[in-house]
């Protein structure tokens, strides 16, 4: 495992992980970030370049196909945020208290990923037996739209329910 970034400063808020390697909006977690002053980890398979080092730093996770999905479940606590849409490493992040965000912004949580997981299951076992071709409808703009209205509302969320908030976690200086 390397490193290519260590911010020193002290986070204010929810760390951020990013299932990086096929990840279409690892750019706008940076931009969001950045607003909210909130430290993005970009977990990964093989190095890549990172768009904005002031804000996100990768963590290369050499090993087996799913290495960097464990990292993230091992490294991921209560009110922290994963951006993935591997429903699996969903799951296992959601079971240890963290907050999911797939890519096309829709949540997974408590109350979904169950069913998320069997989905996932069923049209694979469709896939294997021929009876379904092809894979996820191609990334569009609207769901990068959507991403980033969810990333945001649930940055709030989460800071909202701190216990240990203070103005400098609202960038705006006011509450929704």
């Amino acid at each position: 495992m390397s490193r290519t970034h260590d911010p020193g400063s002290e986070q204010r808020g929810p760390a951020i992980y990013v299932d990086a390697d096929a990840c279409p909006v690892k750019s706008e977690v940076c931009r969001v970030a950045r607003r909210y002053r909130l430290h993005v980890t970009l977990v990964a398979n093989a190095r890549m370049r990172v768009t904005d080092p002031d804000v996100a730093s990768l963590v290369v996770v050499a090993g087996e196909f799913n290495a960097a999905d464990d990292w993230i479940a091992e490294q991921v606590a209560t009110g922290d945020i994963v951006i993935t849409a591997d429903i699996p490493l969903a799951a296992r992040c959601v079971r240890r208290g963290a907050r999911v965000l797939g890519p096309t912004g829709v949540e997974l949580s408590d109350a979904n990923v169950g069913q998320a997981l069997a989905t996932r299951d069923l049209l694979a076992e469709l896939r294997e037996a021929g009876a379904m071709l092809g894979g996820p409808p191609p990334f569009q703009p609207r769901d990068r739209s959507r991403f980033l209205q969810g990333l945001d509302r649930m940055i709030q969320e989460v800071k909202r329910n701190r216990p240990d908030r203070s103005p400098l976690d609202n960038p705006r200086g006011m509450d929704r």
